[in-house]
């Protein structure tokens, strides 16, 4: 490989780690950069490959979190074993399902998600505990465990972002402890879904590595920006991440249209 592709590889790698810590996306950085550098190798191997480097980053990011933030076990634990679940069928579906099929729908969803978030500026400014019902409860599990596992197996840039919302909108969590609840479920669809890849052959380990290491530094550096800059922060990056995947998800659909 040209050193100089090298080079952007792990830049990318440190950025995507460092949006992904801080409020998810990282997928739209490193994808792309994977899919640019080798134009020709498939694309399950890259979305693999891509998953790999994600476990390290998000792995990394959920620890440091963990160590200041208290994290509620009764509602995490049961979505994550969903999130393993869903994950995982979501990478056997990506063999299937045409990703470009999906782009207009994930426009869709991408949209709401804004307009959301402008037309409520304190949505997850602060905790909400009393929004924390049972039903409520349930209705993250499934939307989290299931729903956007699946999607993550799938495609999977802007989970990050769809796992932050659910858990402020549906459970009241600030940003900040949205985030750190996220990661962990974050990681889990991560190795939900690179089992599926790797158990097909569709992984560069040692690439994979690689990038993975890059993740890490950024996402460790990301967490602890987030803790730092507190929910404000985390919402004006995350308006900007969602614009970002919009703008590059849109391009798509309109080059593959012509």
């Amino acid at each position: 490989m040209d050193p100089g592709v090298f080079a952007l590889l792990i830049v990318a790698a440190v950025f995507a780690g460092w949006v992904d810590a801080v409020v998810g996306g990282g997928g739209l950085i490193q994808l792309p950069a994977l899919l640019v550098a080798f134009p020709t190798a498939p694309v399950q191997l890259m979305l693999g490959t891509n998953k790999m480097a994600s476990v390290c980053g998000t792995t990394i990011s959920a620890i440091t979190y963990s160590r200041k933030i208290k994290l509620e076990h009764r509602l995490l634990w049961p979505t994550v074993g969903l999130a393993l679940l869903g994950s995982g069928a979501g990478a056997v579906a990506a063999l299937a399902v045409s990703a470009s099929a999906l782009k207009p729908i994930i426009i869709a969803v991408l949209l709401a998600v804004l307009v959301l978030v402008i037309a409520r500026p304190q949505l997850g400014l602060e905790p909400q505990p009393k929004l924390r019902t049972p039903l409520r409860a349930a209705a993250l599990m499934l939307t989290a465990g299931v729903g956007v596992a699946f999607y993550d197996g799938i495609i999977g840039p802007g989970t990050g972002i769809f796992l932050a919302v659910a858990f402020t909108a549906i459970t009241g969590f600030d940003y900040v402890a949205a985030a750190a609840h996220t990661k962990v479920v974050n990681a889990t669809t991560n190795i939900g879904a690179v089992t599926v890849f790797a158990l097909q052959g569709n992984v560069s380990w040692l690439l994979g590595l690689v990038l993975g290491a890059g993740c890490m530094a950024g996402a460790w550096f990301g967490a602890r920006t987030a803790m730092a800059r507190g929910s404000r922060f985390v919402r004006i990056v995350l308006v900007v991440v969602v614009l970002a995947l919009l703008a590059r998800l849109s391009w798509d659909v309109w080059a593959g249209a012509r």
